[in-house]
């Protein structure tokens, strides 16, 4: 492989799907010199009412970039204070919000003020919308995708960020169906003004029998964003946008912490998602083609780190592509893809595992209780790690980060 820099035009790099993976990549590879564009196939960027944390892990390599402004503008800085509960209130413990050395990197974010703060850095035109991609093929010269309405478009890379139910993912791997994990989760959003005495600069999670509901703020604290987990039998889409059902949500929590129930009063509307994630995938590429963020390696909730990963994958992919020639991308895709494969393992193994604890699912109430606070050490190493610096690292490159 051509390890020297290419002195010639810049890698032209295809992104289709434009979530919070496609969007943070482009800004990763933009910032690296990439000719980027981003293919999305809604008519307009944006999602509605769901709420997402950004962790130490992704913002650290976020502020390199230029991006502590816009988030801490459009963020919720969450602190001292946040708690794991039981179902009736008992305190479980504390909820850790920061890294090791006490680096407090945690914001919670609506989505689409993520998505908003990601699209307005990129140059003008990098991102084409109305743009569902239908097919892909290659040649060892060049990558094609196609599209709906008729238009095609060539790229010496394609990165694949349209999510779990990615049309590209079967250009790299034999179709395999998402694993259902038995639950439904319920989401929205209340008006901090409607619960007076909330903290509002908090996370706070309850957990109760096959049931857990967490509360964050999101844009500076104006909002929060509740998630109740519920048990299903029935196999549910896997949706953003489903109309959930208000007083269902609030039955399924009755009885619960006062806090909640009270909550739940306020509550005029929700929508529900089912939770779906895949048992790691032989390949994430195929010559020219990477899978990148659930397309990927798609993860359950439980742990937060699904759009974080998808950020890190994005930094990453931006240094291991750096200075290659079109004729180094298959081999430099593979090396990218053995790079970040153990982390993303690790991370989708364990977010099921935290499922069941905080569902209460993983042994009595003492071992559960147990459990979640030596889980806090498997969390500051998760919040430490430097994408960007272990990536340079890899590479014999020294990292010009802090």
């Amino acid at each position: 492989m051509n390890r020297h820099v290419n002195m010639g035009r810049k890698l032209r790099v295809a992104i289709v799907g434009g979530g919070m993976g496609g969007l943070a990549a482009a800004n990763f590879l933009v910032r690296r010199g990439f000719d980027v564009t981003v293919y999305e196939q809604a008519g307009k960027l944006g999602e509605v009412g769901a709420g997402l944390f950004i962790y130490p892990n992704s913002l650290r390599v976020l502020e390199r970039i230029g991006f502590q402004g816009p988030l801490n503008q459009v963020g919720a800085k969450v602190g001292p204070g946040s708690q794991y509960y039981r179902m009736d209130g008992t305190v479980v413990g504390p909820i850790l919000t920061t890294d090791s050395n006490g680096w407090n990197g945690m914001y919670g974010m609506h989505r689409a003020d993520m998505l908003n703060a990601l699209a307005a850095a990129l140059p003008e035109g990098c991102v084409r919308t109305g743009h569902r991609c239908t097919g892909f093929e290659q040649d060892e010269q060049v990558a094609r995708l196609f599209f709906a309405h008729g238009a095609q478009a060539e790229a010496d890379v394609v990165i694949a960020a349209d999510g779990i139910q990615s049309v590209l993912q079967k250009f790299v791997v034999e179709p395999q169906a998402p694993e259902y994990s038995g639950s439904r989760a319920y989401r929205g959003l209340v008006s901090r003004d409607k619960l007076a005495t909330w903290n509002d600069r908090t996370h706070q999670v309850w957990m109760g029998d096959g049931k857990h509901f967490m509360v964050f703020p999101v844009r500076g604290g104006t909002l929060l964003n509740y998630v109740g987990f519920v048990p299903t039998g029935d196999e549910l889409a896997e949706s953003w946008s489903a109309v959930g059902d208000r007083d269902e949500l609030a039955a399924s929590f009755a009885g619960w912490h006062a806090p909640i129930v009270d909550l739940l009063t306020k509550v005029e509307s929700c929508f529900w998602w089912g939770l779906y994630d895949r048992l790691p995938l032989s390949s994430w590429t195929n010559g020219r083609l990477v899978l990148l963020g659930d397309a990927a390696h798609a993860m359950l909730p439980h742990l937060g780190q699904g759009a974080n990963q998808a950020i890190e994958d994005g930094c990453a992919l931006s240094i291991f592509l750096e200075g290659h020639a079109p004729a180094d991308v298959p081999a430099v895709l593979k090396d990218y893809e053995a790079f970040r494969r153990p982390r993303t393992d690790l991370i989708q193994a364990e977010a099921r595992r935290n499922g069941l604890r905080y569902d209460s699912r993983s042994g009595s109430l003492e071992q559960r209780d147990r459990e979640i606070a030596t889980s806090a050490q498997f969390r500051k190493s998760l919040y430490d790690y430097d994408v960007e610096k272990d990536a340079l690292e890899r590479l014999g490159r020294v990292p010009a980060v802090a």
